[in-house]
């Protein structure tokens, strides 16, 4: 199976998930809805499972969230996070029905997503919060990275579409090209706010545009005590 087709899945795919595991029984539910691309279904569970290894609890904030599957995966991965509020601009309006879906599918999970239609930047955010956001393009990657550091709170990145026009590079344009040189000056600026920075990949047979960047605040690392590693898959 290609998993970084952009083909929706549906019912007529759902022998391809046959097992009893988490991820297949998610896969079923999402072939269910019949609204979402093939491809995003991996991405957030690639992204959810390594965002839980290194955070648990606290209020899930997926920012630009599309239909909010990474956030539903976030609290079945976690039943400590009492919350999920999954923001977009504009929600598809078939995202309403997945959710409907995966709550029919886990009961525990009724109450506890919240769907919102408005503008990120307008969402109060607490040092508590879990801020995710995969492929938010351009430089709505860098608003999420704003919320997040305004308030201290964890945070984990998938970034796409970089806009390089008028970037400042940091003079790295020389070693890297620049998407890479723009990522990384994101992780440098969480490390200079106090910040400690894990960076991953997801399989790049999903997407190219695989780097995750995760990071929290050094005090909230000694708090918790959770161990963070490199990780390339």
């Amino acid at each position: 199976m290609d998993r970084s087709s952009r083909n929706r899945l549906t019912d007529r795919l759902l022998g391809q998930f046959p097992g009893e595991s988490l991820f297949d029984r998610i896969a079923r539910s999402v072939c269910r809805a019949g609204c979402l691309p093939r491809k995003e279904l991996y991405e957030a569970w690639e992204v959810a499972r390594r965002v839980r290894r290194r955070f648990r609890g606290g209020r899930v904030v997926d920012l630009a969230c599309g239909h909010g599957l990474l956030a539903s995966i976030l609290l079945l991965l976690d039943d400590s996070s009492p919350l999920a509020v999954a923001v977009d601009r504009r929600l598809p309006t078939s995202a309403m029905r997945l959710a409907a879906v995966m709550e029919e599918n886990w009961p525990r999970l009724k109450g506890r997503l919240q769907l919102l239609e408005a503008d990120i930047e307008t969402l109060p955010l607490t040092s508590d919060d879990l801020v995710v956001s995969v492929h938010a393009c351009g430089g709505v990657t860098d608003l999420v990275l704003e919320r997040a550091l305004s308030v201290g709170a964890r945070v984990a990145l998938l970034p796409c579409c970089h806009d390089l026009k008028d970037r400042n590079l940091g003079g790295l344009e020389g070693w890297l090209d620049g998407p890479l040189a723009m990522d990384v000056l994101r992780a440098g600026r969480l490390r200079e706010a106090g910040y400690r920075v894990t960076t991953q990949q997801i399989p790049c047979d999903i997407t190219p545009k695989n780097r995750l960047l995760l990071a929290e605040p050094e005090e909230k690392r000694e708090d918790t005590n959770y161990g963070c590693q490199t990780e390339t898959n």
